[in-house]
C-alpha cells in the first residue's frame, strides 16, 4: 500500500454524526469558495473608488485630512479590531479553505 492510499482510505472509511468525513473536510472548502469569490468581487469594486479618490485628492477636489483620520482609527479602531477576530474565529482555518480561497481568485 501506498502512502496516497493509506492516506485516503483513513479519509473514506470514517464518519461522523452519521456523515462520512469527506463531508467534513469539504465544507471548509466550500466557505473558501465563497470568501474568495466575495473578496475578489469587493476588491473589483474597491481599487477603481480609491483611484478615483486618490485622484480627487491629486487635483484638490477632496480634502484628505490625517488628523480626523487619526481620531477616527482612535474611535473605532480597537472595536473594529475585535469584530475581524470574532469573524475570523468563526471561519474554520484549514488547507480547505486556503485552497478554496486561492481556487475562487483564479477561477471567479
Amino acid at each position: 500500500m501506498t502512502l496516497l492510499s493509506t492516506f485516503w482510505s483513513y479519509i473514506s472509511s470514517g464518519q461522523a454524526f452519521g456523515l462520512p468525513t469527506i463531508v467534513f473536510m469539504a465544507i471548509p472548502f466550500i466557505i473558501g469558495l465563497i470568501l474568495g469569490f466575495l473578496v475578489k468581487k469587493m476588491l473589483k469594486m474597491v481599487i477603481p473608488l480609491v483611484i478615483l479618490v486618490a485622484l480627487a485628492a491629486y487635483l484638490g477636489l477632496v480634502t484628505i485630512n490625517l488628523n480626523k483620520l487619526k481620531d477616527i482609527f482612535n474611535a473605532y479602531g480597537s472595536q473594529t479590531a475585535m469584530y475581524v477576530a470574532m469573524i475570523i474565529s468563526i471561519v474554520p482555518l484549514s488547507a480547505g479553505l486556503i485552497i478554496g480561497v486561492i481556487v475562487a481568485f483564479m477561477v471567479g
